[in-house]
């Protein structure tokens, strides 16, 4: 059966006779008629069963009509597709990302895109908060962890980078307070906590669950310390004057670190947890821009950019811990 032959079993189904479905495909009457008999002489199979006044699928008519649909759903889709190849991308593209994320990151890779695709505009929004995509008309995020589980089934996932929170300091507090040699030492330090979204009670902000690099089993440390914030750039100005060691994402520190202005604590422990991820409101045809977009993403992301070589927080002998 060819697309034609799938197209007339299909409006015969739908019109009940073979003259309306002879008129729905512009056809003479008795042709539609001649190519019905010749498909199912082919088949071997009574696709309909024909009354004077009415025309009615077999079984075996009902089932062919059901791929037939499936067939010719794939045939627009596929000629969808082609028709999109053939043209330049186009079209808005809307996204959210978190705020420091959003402004030193995905902001830049935006950029490099839309300078490839220039008939593609982007909107970019940055937000703490992660949108209902869908509702709010979003086609994207860029985000730091992964779809909702609860809710998983409504969206689409793909990871885009690696990422880790790593302990830093700067080099003048480790002068005065000295270096921690284990996590319990972290208990005796100024450490400088994150209070994300401005929740006091409703999370313990001053638990880090750290993670060694041998594939150790985890360990919770409790820190504490003078100052804490739910803004984490006022804690990293904190941390570069001196004040405490923090647990931050490379990402966010890259340059300080490269520059030794922060080198880090405890290097062979880190808090796995802000992988970056496109979320997507589930759709069953992506548009060509979109997909595009996510490829540009996980290429650009993909080599972490962030993951430069860090100092390390130097060791000397008899290090101590000074309060």
């Amino acid at each position: 059966m060819d697309r034609p032959d799938l197209e007339l079993v299909l409006a015969i189904r739908q019109h009940s006779t073979l003259a309306a479905a002879a008129r729905a495909l512009g056809l003479a009457a008795p042709a539609a008629t001649k190519r019905l008999a010749a498909i199912e002489a082919r088949l071997g199979l009574r696709l309909f069963q024909r009354t004077t006044r009415r025309v009615s699928p077999t079984a075996e008519g009902d089932a062919v009509c059901e791929r037939a649909t499936e067939l010719l759903r794939g045939f627009e889709a596929l000629e969808s597709e082609l028709r999109e190849r053939r043209a330049e991308p186009s079209g808005p593209i809307r996204l959210a990302a978190t705020f420091g994320f959003g402004r030193h990151w995905v902001g830049p890779a935006l950029a490099a895109f839309q300078r490839r695709y220039p008939a593609i505009s982007v909107q970019l929004q940055l937000t703490e908060q992660l949108p209902d995509l869908a509702v709010a008309g979003f086609d994207g995020a860029i985000w730091l962890w992964s779809a909702p589980a609860q809710r998983a089934s409504e969206w689409v996932s793909r990871p885009l980078a690696l990422n880790q929170r790593v302990l830093v300091a700067a080099p003048a507090y480790l002068a005065r307070y000295g270096t921690p040699n284990t996590l319990q030492d972290l208990r005796q330090h100024h450490c400088l906590v994150v209070r994300e979204n401005g929740g006091l009670t409703d999370r313990h902000f001053d638990h880090w669950r750290l993670h060694p690099s041998d594939g150790s089993p985890a360990l919770h440390v409790q820190v504490r310390g003078p100052l804490s914030s739910n803004s984490g750039e006022m804690v990293r100005d904190w941390c570069l004057a001196g004040q405490g060691i923090m647990l931050r994402s490379l990402w966010d520190i890259a340059p300080q670190l490269a520059s030794g202005e922060l080198v880090r604590v405890l290097p062979g422990w880190s808090m796995p947890d802000a992988d970056i991820h496109w979320l997507a409101p589930y759709r069953a045809q992506v548009p060509r821009r979109i997909r595009l977009l996510v490829e540009h993403l996980a290429a650009h992301f993909g080599t972490e950019p962030w993951k430069l070589k860090p100092v390390s927080a130097p060791a000397p002998p008899g290090s101590r811990q000074k309060r």
